[in-house]
């Protein structure tokens, strides 16, 4: 076969890119963004003011979707044991990420209360623990059960990636007994509160045995992305998606505002409550759920929406995730110190948010021009290497 055929063979096979997942991706960076960012008024824009699940199950329930299409045909074409090297490699990826993102976090919430005399930073962020046994805090961080105030995803997603290669194979061999364990280790989680301990005491803020359902969810729609699903019954399914959602705003309005509570039933209150983040409550599963469902009915993958170059920034964000995310955490902190120290105004508020979101943007903007660099330079070398061989001694 000659080259011109590889490359042919080899470009036919390369999936286009799901811009729709990298859309809903990098707005949930942003979404986490404002979240992390303490009373600011700016977080009245994201998902979590509007019904019981926020950001965090977007994350998850597309990390399970994405990797689907990473990994899922590497399965078929290499073999389980390089796929699970492969995922392992990035695992590790994540797992150095996280400590490298801990030790820094931890160095500028010390260095900021050390400058502005205000160990309410070091309160906040939860890295006290770190100053009274620093040796303690740092296997702890090593084994993932010290981590400070808004670093709980990443060890979650380590903690799922790793189970992969075996949702792979259940997706590929046996779907039925993978939903059904993957349900049973959800309702434990719930039944039960089983759940991981974190240092020195508590358990994990994102119970992996919980938080596992979205994940396998995501993976099987991954499965079949880019064929016709739910052809029929999708009228029925979007208006029940639709009043669930609507349910749930009108229940969150009361929390907003306390004069609207005495119109939510006792009966239905019973029944809600609590609706627990760290176990995934089945009312926050089941409202992220709807919302993924009229999303998808809404906005097909070829969409010309996600062509659009008024929301290319976003998209360039979702294709760069780790990097954008860890840039989110100490950009949020930066953020509050700011609101804190020098002006808390809405101005203040807003210059803030949309400064750091304009950060995250060329931040990604800058990893897509890279990523292109490096791929036309190996290339390039690719190309002279395989110049040189043809034209070299017989």
């Amino acid at each position: 076969m000659t080259d011109r055929a590889q490359d042919k063979r080899s470009q036919a096979s390369v999936r286009p890119r799901e811009l729709r997942l990298d859309f809903f991706r990098g707005l949930a960076l942003f979404f986490i963004f404002l979240d992390h960012i303490p009373s600011n008024t700016l977080n009245w824009l994201t998902i979590r003011n509007y019904g019981f699940s926020d950001a965090s199950e977007a994350f998850v329930f597309i990390a399970g979707y994405s990797a689907v299409l990473a990994y899922g045909r590497r399965l078929t074409e290499n073999g389980f044991v390089f796929v699970t090297a492969r995922v392992y490699k990035r695992c590790w990826q994540l797992y150095v990420a996280q400590l490298l993102l801990f030790m820094a976090f931890t160095a500028q919430v010390a260095y900021t209360a050390a400058t502005f005399n205000n160990p309410m930073y070091s309160e906040e962020m939860g890295i006290v623990n770190f100053f009274d046994a620093p040796h303690v805090s740092l296997l702890q961080a090593m084994l993932l059960r010290f981590r400070p105030t808004n670093m709980d995803i990443l060890p979650l997603y380590i903690v799922l990636l790793s189970s992969f290669p075996f949702i792979l194979l259940g997706l590929k061999h046996c779907r039925a007994l993978l939903l059904l364990s993957s349900v049973l280790a959800y309702g434990a989680a719930n039944l039960f509160g089983w759940n991981l301990t974190t240092w020195p005491d508590g358990s994990w803020p994102f119970n992996p045995l919980a938080w596992q359902i979205l994940f396998v969810g995501g993976a099987w729609a991954g499965v079949a992305h880019g064929t016709p699903w739910m052809k029929s019954g999708r009228r029925i399914g979007g208006t029940v998606a639709v009043l669930y959602l609507l349910f749930s705003l009108l229940v969150v309005l009361t929390w907003h505002i306390p004069s609207l509570e005495v119109y939510l039933p006792d009966t239905v209150e019973t029944i809600l409550y609590p609706i627990n983040k760290a176990n995934l409550s089945p009312f926050r599963l089941i409202h992220f759920l709807a919302l993924a469902y009229v999303i998808i009915l809404a906005t097909p993958g070829n969409s010309r929406i996600f062509r659009w170059t008024a929301i290319q920034p976003v998209i360039r964000c979702g294709q760069h995730p780790l990097e954008i995310f860890c840039l989110g955490i100490f950009l949020s902190f930066a953020g509050h110190m700011l609101l804190v120290e020098l002006c808390d105004s809405l101005a203040a508020q807003a210059g803030v948010s949309v400064a750091g979101i304009a950060v995250m943007i060329a931040a990604a903007y800058y990893l897509t021009w890279y990523r292109k660099l490096e791929k036309t330079v190996a290339m390039t070398r690719g190309s002279d290497t395989g110049t040189a061989e043809r034209d070299g001694p017989r």
